[in-house]
């Protein structure tokens, strides 16, 4: 069985005078790891030179062992505080996942 790519983008609601990357980050590195079958987390800006972000902000990356492990990441504890903060403070948000 192959491992699973979760991608989430998110654009920032607000007026761009608050970041709240960091404190995504910070949560995202204090709960994810935690939850059984993620391989690995990476989150942060662009640090792009083309700007082809598209007004997206912020990027989190997690890699699951399966697709089953995916789909118990997603009501998991661990999980909540994450998706409730991208929910609270983002005005636009993309979800992909990939087999890989």
């Amino acid at each position: 069985m192959t491992g699973t790519t979760h991608v989430v983008l998110v654009e920032w609601d607000g007026d761009g005078d608050s970041d709240l990357s960091s404190p995504a980050d910070a949560l995202v590195r204090e709960h994810l790891p935690r939850i059984d079958g993620v391989e690995s987390v990476r989150s942060g800006k662009s640090v792009s030179t083309e700007g082809l972000e598209g007004g997206f902000d912020w990027m989190l990356v997690v890699r699951f062992r399966d697709r089953t492990a995916l789909e118990a990441y997603l009501p998991h504890e661990e999980h909540q505080p994450v998706a409730s903060f991208i929910q609270g403070g983002s005005r636009r948000v993309v979800v992909f996942d990939i087999d890989d």
